[in-house]
C-alpha cells in the first residue's frame, strides 16, 4: 500500500511533496499556514482577498479607514457605482502582504496567492490586473487563478518580467473550461504550469450548478487527463475537493494526478485565521448541517454551515468600507437585494435578506462558514477537552498526516488531556 510521500508533484527539475493546502479567503490560509507547507516541501497558499483589510490586520496600515473616510458621504446611497479602489493603494497592499510573506519563507516548498476573478472591485480589468502583477512584482512563486475562466488574466501579466518565471495555475472543474482557457490564450504560447481540478465536493465556491451532486471528481480527473494525452500537453494535474485522508489522496495520485489540493482539515489548524470559536462550530457539524445554496452574490452556489450567521442577514452594504464585489458598474447583487427589503422597511430596521448575503463584511468578519462536504469528519481528526471542546491541530501535524499515513487511517494528536477526556 503506497503512501503520498511515496509521489512527488514534479515542476521541470524541481520535486515537491505533492500536497497544495487551498488558498482560502479573507486571511483563513494566513501566511503562517502558507509557510509551514512551504517549510515542509509542499505548495502553501494565501490569499488575496480583501487585501487591504489583511494588510491593516497584519501591519497596521489604514488603507480601508482611507477609503471609507473618502467615499463617507456616499454611505446612505443605494448607487455605490463611484466607488473606486485606489490603485496604487490596492498595489502597495499587494506587496506588503506578499512580500512579509515570502521574506519569510523556508523550507523547499512554495508559496502561491489565490487570485479570484470574481472580485471585480468595480474595475474588473485594472483591479485583477494590479492584483496579478504586484504578486509577481513581490516574488510569489506562483499564481492560481480561481472564481471565473480566466481567459484573459495571462494576458494581462505577458508583460511582466517573471511571468515565464512564476508558476502559473488555473482551477478548473471540467474539460470545456480548460479547453476554452486554453484556446484563448494559444497566442501567448504560454502553458498553464498546473490545473487545479476542483470537484463537486468543495468548499466555499463551486464551479457547478445546484446539479453539483450529478458530478464526481475522479471522473472529471481522468478525462481531462485523457484530453491532455490527447493533445500531447504536459500539464500537472492537481485534484482538489473531498480528499480527507492520505489514502483519499493516493488514488488521485495513481490515477494519474500530479498532486493534491486539500483544504477543509486545515480549517481547525492553529495557524488558520479562523477564529477559535468558529473553528468549535466546524467540529461540531453534522453532515445534516453542510448544505449548499445561491446566497452569494457572485452567482456561484456555495457550501456553508446552515447555522451561518451571514445567512438572512440583513446589514447595510458597506462598500464605502470594501466592495470587492461590485461589478464594473457599481452593482451587486446583494445590494439590490438589500434594496428591495428596505423598500418593505423603510425605518431600516427587521431587515431580513435571505436570497442573498453581504459576502465582503460577512466574510471580513468571519461570519460566513464556508466548508468543505466532509467538515462533519474533524471531529474524528483530534481529541476532545474536558470541557466538551475539541483540541485545535498543528499545520505540521495535518500534513504529515497526509504524507505519511496508509489508507484512511487518521493519525490523531500525541497529547492527551490531562484531565482526561470526557465519554
Amino acid at each position: 500500500m503506497k503512501r503520498v510521500d511515496d509521489f512527488r508533484l514534479k515542476f521541470g527539475k524541481r520535486e515537491l511533496v505533492p500536497i497544495v493546502i487551498g488558498g482560502m479567503g479573507v486571511d483563513i490560509s494566513t501566511a503562517e499556514l502558507a509557510l509551514e507547507a512551504a517549510r515542509l516541501g509542499g505548495i502553501g497558499h494565501i490569499s488575496d482577498a480583501l487585501i487591504h483589510d489583511v494588510s491593516d490586520r497584519r501591519f497596521d496600515t489604514e488603507f480601508v479607514k482611507t477609503k471609507t473616510k473618502f467615499y463617507k458621504a456616499n454611505i446612505d446611497n443605494s448607487d455605490k457605482s463611484i466607488i473606486k479602489f485606489d490603485l496604487d493603494r490596492l498595489a502597495e497592499a499587494t506587496k506588503l502582504h506578499v512580500g512579509r510573506t515570502m521574506e519569510a519563507k523556508r523550507g523547499e516548498g512554495m508559496v502561491f496567492v489565490n487570485c479570484m476573478e470574481k472580485l471585480t472591485m468595480n474595475s474588473p480589468r485594472d483591479t485583477l490586473q494590479v492584483r496579478l502583477n504586484s504578486a509577481l512584482d513581490a516574488g510569489i512563486d506562483g499564481i492560481t487563478l480561481s472564481a471565473g475562466l480566466h481567459l484573459g488574466s495571462f494576458g494581462l501579466m505577458a508583460e511582466h518580467p517573471r511571468f515565464h518565471d512564476a508558476k502559473l495555475g488555473i482551477i478548473v472543474s471540467s474539460v470545456r473550461a480548460l479547453q476554452l482557457f486554453l484556446r484563448k490564450n494559444a497566442r501567448l504560447n504560454r502553458l498553464p504550469d498546473f490545473v487545479v481540478i476542483e470537484g463537486p465536493l468543495a468548499g466555499g465556491h463551486l464551479g457547478f450548478g445546484l446539479d453539483w451532486a450529478k458530478y464526481d471528481l475522479a471522473t472529471i480527473v481522468a478525462e481531462v487527463a485523457a484530453y491532455l494525452k490527447a493533445e500531447q500537453l504536459d500539464i500537472p494535474l492537481i485534484a482538489a475537493g473531498g480528499i480527507f485522508t492520505g489514502g483519499d489522496a493516493v488514488s488521485f495520485l495513481e490515477l494519474g494526478a500530479a498532486g493534491v489540493q486539500v483544504a477543509t482539515r486545515f480549517t481547525v489548524a492553529s495557524e488558520c485565521g479562523l477564529p477559535g470559536k468558529v473553528q468549535q462550530e466546524y467540529f461540531k457539524a453534522s453532515e445534516e448541517d453542510i448544505i449548499v445554496n445561491t446566497v452569494s452574490p457572485t452567482g456561484y452556489p456555495m457550501r456553508m454551515l446552515r447555522n451561518t450567521p451571514a445567512i438572512g442577514s440583513g446589514i447595510r452594504p458597506n462598500c464605502e468600507a470594501y466592495g470587492y464585489l461590485l461589478d464594473g458598474a457599481g452593482h451587486c447583487a446583494y445590494i439590490t437585494a438589500y434594496n428591495e427589503q428596505l423598500a418593505l422597511h423603510p425605518d431600516g430596521k427587521n431587515i431580513s435578506v435571505v436570497d442573498k448575503t453581504c459576502l465582503c463584511t460577512h466574510m471580513r468578519n468571519y461570519n460566513c462558514w464556508t466548508c468543505g462536504s466532509s467538515t462533519y469528519r474533524l471531529k474524528d481528526t483530534t481529541l476532545r477537552l474536558p470541557d466538551g471542546s475539541y483540541m485545535p491541530l498543528s499545520a505540521e501535524h495535518i500534513f504529515h498526516d497526509y504524507q505519511f499515513s496508509l489508507g484512511q487511517q487518521i493519525a490523531l494528536p500525541e497529547v492527551v488531556p490531562t484531565e482526561g477526556v470526557p465519554a
